[in-house]
């Protein structure tokens, strides 16, 4: 008993409570240290990765909240930064959802992404918002090949497209670049994963990056000053003017005001950049940017670029249902650089334009009264004027007429001979006054026969035949050869670039090219040609050439189908504008 009573209450509370308060404990500290490395082991990888976040835990609950900042980023500029545009990131992220940096870019927070993990396997790093066609944009510049199984079925299934789909391969084609991504926290967008190797960059700054492209100078023709006439022949341009032209043909209808001497300098300037290609950047809304530089890129120690006025080139916000002169200059622009292999997916050619480009609405007739055409190459449409075998003089004066004259005028040359001298002359007189006005009149009735029949040859031109727009363009561009206002050796292709050369730098020319191409779409949507629209064509038939030019050209590219991969391109990137990149 009293052994027994020497283990009191206390003691044995001791005894068992104390081991039972340290087991208790043990979850506890296990949540604490498990923690406490878990969050140690995400700040360092947030360290690896150089990113900046705010990390707080729970260890009671072994929670961790990482707090790391959203961001909207776009490529770098691609002359003035080639060092970050053209190397990869020196220390990408490791963390899931940082495959974008890989790249350098420029980054704007937009927001704050808080995330709650248990382990550090858990966290994510939030997706970036990247416009679509600058992301292509950027993989087609360092050497990514579009993959057109991809981009179709990206077109027909949308968010439903598997994930993994390769758009983008590398430049052989053995590894994704661009990928389908999941689409956890991508709010709606089309998540995107990206992964590029350093020797998959196979272009350089001295190429012709896509959604560019690079318009030749015209060539410099030979200086012929006509006597009289002022040599200065370009009107400069001013403070509130657009561009003033490059060059000034002998053969164009545009005004050519004197060299006004205030703006010498600014006329040099332009005289200079006349003689240089011109790259511009085609965007979905047309034209953005314009440089002007020496026959190739500079090198990164010589950065001359030269960026020019393109006012009135810009496409309107507004809607409206003529084109501009933008939208003119965007679709031949992207014509003509799709044709030589520059990739211009980006900007779509307006379906109104497409579809005039494709109609026949120029009449054959009309080609043959601006001298354009030889009637003999031209199918019927003129009728042979009655009375063929007519005078020598094509009078209104037939043979039998004539010889009734001859005879009449000799029998009263014949019956004055036999009178008196007085009474002789005065049937002189009265026969060569009867002479002269039956001579009159002949004249006249002449002059309103040829007036007739130059009327209903005018008619019936205009509703004779009407030619395709190529076809139009190959006579076109022999009248421009024959009347030298272009180059005997140079192709159609050259002379359209030449004429957006010239547009970039001439708005007045671009403005004058622009309604003409105006007057030609109005009367193809109203059904035919008037006599206005004919005699506009008269007056200017050279810039009448250019616009045949420029619409032959949009049309070869209008052949494309439905289904190719330029198509899908546009369709995508027109269906999701900007997309979550991670």
């Amino acid at each position: 008993m009293a052994d027994d009573s020497a283990h009191t209450p206390t003691d044995i509370i001791t005894y068992i409570g104390v081991p039972l308060a340290v087991l208790g404990v043990l979850p506890i500290l296990y949540n604490t240290a498990a923690t406490l490395a878990a969050q140690s082991r995400i700040k360092r990888m947030l360290r690896h990765s150089e990113l900046t976040a705010l990390t707080r835990s729970d260890v009671v609950n072994r929670v961790i909240e990482v707090e790391l900042p959203r961001y909207a980023v776009r490529p770098w500029d691609r002359f003035a930064d080639r060092a970050e545009y053209w190397s990869l990131s020196r220390h990408p992220s490791s963390i899931p959802g940082g495959s974008w940096t890989t790249f350098n870019w420029r980054t704007n927070v937009i927001g704050l992404n808080t995330q709650r993990v248990e382990y550090a396997d858990q966290l994510r790093q939030p997706q970036v918002e990247v416009a679509f066609d600058e992301l292509v944009c950027y993989l087609l510049d360092l050497g990514a090949v579009p993959d057109p199984h991809g981009w179709r079925l990206l077109r027909s299934t949308g968010l439903w497209t598997p994930v993994g789909c390769a758009l983008m391969m590398s430049p052989d084609g053995s590894e994704a670049a661009l990928t389908i991504a999941p689409l956890d926290g991508s709010d709606g967008h089309l998540s995107l994963k990206v992964s590029w190797s350093g020797p998959w960059t196979t272009r350089d700054y001295s190429q012709l990056p896509p959604y560019w492209v690079r318009l030749p100078p015209p060539p410099s023709p030979p200086i012929q000053q006509a006597d009289g006439e002022d040599s200065e022949a370009c009107k400069p341009p001013s403070a509130d003017d657009d561009p003033a032209p490059p060059h000034c043909s002998s053969s164009s209808s545009l005004a050519k005001p004197s060299l006004d001497s205030t703006h010498t300098h600014t006329h040099t300037h332009t005289l200079s950049t006349a003689h240089h290609p011109i790259t511009c950047q085609i965007s979905a809304s047309g034209i953005t940017t314009a440089l002007s530089q020496p026959a190739h890129l500079p090198t990164p120690s010589t950065l001359a670029l030269d960026p020019l006025r393109i006012n009135h080139l810009l496409i309107p916000a507004t809607p409206s249902p003529r084109p501009s002169a933008g939208a003119w200059f965007a679709a031949a622009a992207t014509a003509y650089g799709t044709t030589s292999q520059t990739i211009l997916w980006n900007y779509k050619i307006p379906d109104a334009v497409l579809g005039f480009a494709r109609k026949e609405t120029v009449p054959c007739g009309v080609l043959v009264l601006l001298d354009m055409a030889d009637e003999a190459a031209t199918p019927e449409w003129a009728t042979r004027p009655a009375g063929g075998g007519g005078s020598n003089h094509g009078g209104a004066v037939d043979v039998e007429v004539y010889a009734r004259r001859i005879r009449d005028q000799r029998a009263a040359m014949e019956a004055e001979a036999r009178m008196a001298p007085e009474q002789r002359a005065v049937a002189v007189r009265e026969r060569v006054r009867r002479e002269n006005e039956m001579r009159r009149q002949d004249l006249r009735d002449m002059q309103k026969l040829l007036a007739q029949r130059k009327e209903t040859r005018t008619m019936e031109a205009l509703q004779s035949p009407k030619w395709d727009t190529k076809l139009v363009a190959e006579h076109t561009l022999a009248w421009l050869k024959r009347t030298a206002a272009v180059g005997a050796e140079t192709g159609a292709r050259e002379v359209v670039g030449t004429l957006l050369h010239r547009m970039v730098l001439d708005g007045q020319f671009a403005s004058t090219l622009c309604r003409m191409l105006d007057l030609w779409k109005a009367w193809a949507e109203i059904g035919g040609m008037r006599k206005s629209d004919l005699a506009a064509l008269q007056e200017d038939k050279t810039t009448f050439s250019y616009a045949t030019l420029l619409v032959a050209i949009i049309k070869d590219t209008s052949a494309a189908a439905e289904g190719t991969l330029s198509m899908d391109l546009q369709e995508c990137m027109r269906l999701w504008r900007t997309i979550r990149l991670g």
